[in-house]
């Protein structure tokens, strides 16, 4: 039983289905369940600082977090904190809550983190980057009060695999990396007044970038995007992997410009 719930924990790490294992079957009893009245959230914070995913539920013996369906180690708690977050910690968490040897996963909640330090540069290798002068490690270490403000962003996010797409925009994809931040945490990016903004994938040529408003306008283009007619108080934005072409398995980054951090 324990194996097979498991499993069905990672077809959730790739598809971002919630699942609620066997605690629906009208057939078996329903006590022996734990039930979730509360999921964890998505995080958005800057490198050096903090992320916190908590789950509320009822009837439960422990819990266990996963990282990309990877359980980590002493997480048994009903909520997991990450301080001074880095790019390695970018990915996706989900908990299994546990009532004897029954477990429901909670939905899965993703962790991007951003930086607006100058020495950010990319490789066209499709699937890395690097730091000028700053190595990932070295950045996880920074404190919230290095960032600073101002100039470009870097918003780092984990790919998911997944087939899709219509049209020119976004067309067929292979895959694609969701950029965004919680309500909770404005749900998006906010235009600068007085500047030009743009959102580039500065590591591949074939991707499309696009950008969705809080009020339903957007749009895409290829490598890069330009918001020529800003109507929503905030962005979020998508890079997409073209159809039969090789989405990377690694964190990988999107560079804004004329967005407040």
């Amino acid at each position: 039983m324990k194996k097979r719930i498991l499993h069905g924990i990672a077809i959730a790490a790739m598809t971002g289905l919630v699942l609620t294992a066997r605690a629906q079957d009208s057939n078996v009893d329903q006590s022996q369940y734990p039930t979730i009245l509360e999921q964890p959230v998505d995080q958005c914070p800057p490198v050096g600082g903090s992320a916190t995913f908590s789950v509320v539920a009822t009837n439960v013996d422990y819990y266990q977090w996963y990282k990309n369906n990877v359980a980590i180690v002493g997480q048994t708690n009903s909520s997991l904190t990450i301080s001074g977050v880095g790019i390695n910690d970018v990915g996706y968490y989900v908990a299994s809550v546990i009532k004897g040897g029954e477990p429901v996963p909670t939905r899965l909640a993703c962790l991007n983190v951003y930086t607006t330090a100058s020495s950010s540069s990319s490789t066209t290798s499709g699937s890395t980057f690097t730091k000028s002068r700053l190595s990932a490690q070295s950045m996880s270490t920074m404190s919230a009060m290095d960032i600073g403000g101002g100039g470009a962003i870097t918003v780092y996010g984990l790919p998911v695999v997944s087939n899709g797409g219509s049209g020119t925009c976004p067309g067929k994809y292979s895959g694609y990396v969701n950029f965004t931040k919680p309500a909770s945490q404005g749900w998006g990016w906010v235009p600068t007044v007085g500047e030009l903004h743009t959102a580039t994938d500065n590591n591949r040529t074939d991707t499309r970038v696009m950008f969705m408003g809080q009020y339903g306008d957007q749009g895409c283009g290829l490598t890069t995007v330009t918001l020529s007619n800003v109507i929503s108080p905030v962005y979020r934005f998508t890079i997409i992997f073209p159809t039969n072409s090789v989405v990377p398995t690694n964190v990988y980054p999107i560079t804004l410009s004329g967005f407040d951090p």
